[in-house]
């Protein structure tokens, strides 16, 4: 049994709406995929800002004096910061080698990943650890009980990674494509 329905004149411009809202929403995929893009690489640059400025000591969060080439520890002054829960464990890292070197191969990594957009399951894999740790050094907040910008930061490398935001207006779909990838998809 079929039910014809005639629809009102107020149903005929919801329908003309539902039709205007389908052709425009390509329009808006397209922007969302840019501004997607756009936050990519902002959150690539913050991650090379760091590494460059405490590499050469460059005078934002790095003075001179303290810069890595010239013998400074890029984990000393936060870490040895640190007071909530974890403080001692984090003490006990400032300033080794070894997590002066894992930390700025992050920052590193990490940025040059966001920025081409190669790796993107990886660099929010790494990324993502690296923020929580230092959100685990930054405890206690000062302004929120739990929540603070490394974890949103930490989210927002898993969406980016999710979406392939390194698909638009970066290497993506190129590196996707190499062999090695193929075979490890973890790679993309």
């Amino acid at each position: 049994m079929t039910i014809a329905v005639t629809p009102t004149r107020a149903q005929g411009a919801t329908f003309e709406r539902d039709r205007v809202e389908a052709r425009a929403e390509p329009a808006r995929i397209v922007a969302a995929r840019y501004v997607g893009a756009l936050v990519r690489v902002s959150l690539g640059f913050t991650f090379l800002w760091a590494f460059l400025d405490k590499t050469f000591g460059w005078g934002k969060a790095t003075p001179a004096a303290g810069a890595w080439l010239d013998g400074g520890s890029p984990t000393t002054g936060f870490l040895s910061g640190a007071a909530g829960p974890f403080a001692s464990t984090f003490h006990s890292m400032a300033g080794s080698a070894w997590a002066d070197w894992l930390f700025m191969a992050g920052l590193l990594g990490v940025g040059v990943a966001l920025t081409l957009g190669i790796g993107m399951r990886i660099a929010a894999a790494s990324g993502g650890l690296l923020l929580v740790f230092m959100w685990a050094a930054s405890l206690p907040l000062d302004n929120n009980p739990f929540m603070d910008d490394h974890l949103i930061y930490a989210m927002v490398l898993v969406g980016l990674a999710l979406v392939n935001a390194g698909d638009t207006a970066g290497l993506g779909r190129v590196w996707s494509r190499l062999p090695l990838v193929g075979r490890l998809p973890f790679l993309r």
